[in-house]
């Protein structure tokens, strides 16, 4: 994938039908979808339960562009392998999930996936100025992680800014999970982020026989990020 700062939308199929991903999956990338955003929760790190290496594998055929698998889960290392064998394009795990990110990050990037690193609401970003040279994409949580439906945490936009600044001229992405909408998407984007996760606000109102609302969802959060 060529790095590039055109921003990107990344349903999260946390909001999709569970009783019909491929088509889901499939639905969105037809209706504009950059990328295909798969949250993995463990119900110990955070307190949701949804998917594992299994769900990914199974949805892989369906995807034909960019996964991008989110793991909200502890301890992480004894997951990479599975979730790269799965077929995720990029393993994102979280900076409080264990003593070691570095080392969680150069696994990651040794089973040849691209590495994201997330942060939570209430954790600073004085540790990612040293996990830089690792790290191909930042996620900043704009909601606490584990639910989908929430509020956008404004006070994160300073700590995005903040990143954007630090990461300067190289070439790594900062994700926004959470809270997306056609509201937000402007905020966040004039602050420095360029993929947008969005879940509730791309497939609220949308099914799989009549998509179109995925798509409308889709555009109109593209057109307000642009603004």
């Amino acid at each position: 994938m060529t790095f590039s700062r055109q921003i990107k939308i990344a349903p999260s199929i946390l909001a999709a039908d569970f009783a019909n991903f491929g088509a889901e999956c499939r639905a969105i990338e037809a209706q504009g979808a950059d990328w295909v955003h798969v949250d993995v929760m463990d119900g110990h790190f955070v307190p949701n339960i949804t998917f594992g290496p299994a769900t990914c594998a199974a949805i892989r055929p369906h995807i034909r562009g960019f996964m991008d698998v989110h793991l909200m889960i502890a301890p992480v290392d004894s997951y990479i392998e599975a979730f790269a064998e799965a077929g995720a394009d990029l393993i994102s795990a979280h900076l409080e999930a264990g003593p070691h990110i570095h080392r969680t990050l150069q696994a990651i990037r040794a089973t040849g996936k691209k590495a994201g690193l997330a942060i939570n609401p209430g954790t600073g970003i004085d540790a990612v100025a040293h996990l830089l040279d690792l790290v191909d994409l930042v996620c900043v949580m704009t909601v606490n992680p584990g639910f989908g439906g929430q509020k956008f945490i404004h006070s994160q936009l300073d700590k995005v800014r903040s990143l954007r600044q630090m990461i300067g001229d190289r070439p790594i992405h900062i994700e926004i999970d959470g809270g997306v909408t056609v509201e937000t998407a402007p905020l966040v984007v004039a602050a420095g982020a360029d993929v947008l996760v969005a879940g509730s606000a791309v497939f609220k109102g949308g099914s799989v026989d009549n998509p179109a609302p995925y798509g409308v969802n889709i555009a109109a959060i593209r057109a307000a990020a642009a603004r």
